[in-house]
């Protein structure tokens, strides 16, 4: 077995026709048709099933599919940690992000490190939440930091940051007359979400706020990035949920921040780690986060408009 090998795997077990597969890796069909059957003699497993009309995955096929993609991220790592090395790193620190975290706080952190330890390098890896934890499990990253403590047996999930949950708004949209929005008037109307495949943890903690009341909300548009969320806010195409911190990075002038009515809502930032004893570096690194919190006592402006309207609080 090849990276050859795994790489034609990959792309018939994605394209699952094999002409499409051969284009994909500009080879011809035949070579592609004789690396696949290498393969399944060199695992001794039928890997697909293929008839005239349709090619499919068997079982053993999915299973390897699931463990294929390790293989390509743990070669990457290791070309990685080679020019580290070149480079004049000492050492390296995986970290994999998840669900938009405060960026604000991120980037102070990213410069507290560089400043404190500048012989580590810290890798950077923007996945989705179950490839997230996953990728933990299998020593494919040090440490993360997600908006989820859903997160399974074998991670402890720290809570690190909390940032205030707040409404975007389009400018002269008839809510901004309250100060505090209560939640059944933002659920009259349509709203721009995260997608829960892209932002799972997001999602959850919307959720969560959501459910709250006993209305359903009706939902224009799920986006897998804030951009796209603040945007379709300016827009006037829907209401938004995101944290402060978001909202004031957009800049997008089109949109207004309104808390919502009642107890403050958070998004809460969480770091990630396999439940063991950390190496020296990544309890540095832990430790070094639990400082940004105190770095970062001042509140985020939030986007105003200029408003004469009398506004009411409910």
């Amino acid at each position: 077995m090849d990276l050859r090998h795994l790489r034609c795997f990959v792309a018939v077990a994605e394209e699952l026709h094999f002409a499409r597969a051969a284009e994909r890796l500009h080879i011809e069909q035949s070579p592609l048709s004789r690396a696949i059957k290498e393969l399944e003699e060199d695992l001794g497993a039928q890997l697909f099933v293929r008839t005239k009309r349709s090619t499919r995955l068997t079982r053993a096929g999915k299973l390897f599919l699931d463990n294929v993609p390790r293989v390509f991220t743990a070669l990457e790592q290791a070309r990685d940690s080679v020019k580290a090395a070149a480079n004049g790193f000492h050492s390296q620190l995986r970290v994999a992000i998840s669900d938009g975290i405060p960026p604000s706080r991120f980037s102070t952190f990213l410069a507290l490190c560089r400043q404190e330890e500048p012989e580590i390098e810290i890798r950077l890896s923007e996945v989705p939440l179950t490839q997230h934890i996953k990728g933990l499990h299998d020593d494919l990253y040090d440490v993360g930091f997600a908006r989820s403590d859903e997160v399974g047996d074998g991670i402890i999930a720290e809570a690190l940051w909390s940032d205030p949950l707040m409404v975007a708004v389009p400018a002269r949209h008839p809510l901004l007359t309250y100060k505090r929005i209560p939640l059944e008037e933002v659920l009259r109307y349509p709203l721009v979400l995260g997608d829960p495949h892209a932002c799972e943890g997001y999602a959850r903690q919307i959720e969560r706020v959501l459910r709250q009341v006993d209305q359903e909300p009706l939902i224009a548009e799920r986006v897998a990035s804030n951009d796209l969320m603040m945007a379709l806010v300016a827009a006037g195409f829907a209401l938004g949920l995101a944290g402060a911190s978001q909202i004031t990075v957009s800049r997008e002038a089109g949109v207004v921040a309104r808390p919502l009515a009642g107890r403050s809502q958070m998004l809460t930032t969480y770091l990630l780690r396999l439940n063991n004893e950390p190496s020296e570096a990544l309890a540095r690194f832990i430790e070094r986060v639990n400082t940004i919190e105190s770095l970062s006592s001042t509140k985020p402006d939030l986007p105003t408009e200029p408003d004469t309207s009398e506004e009411v609080e409910p």
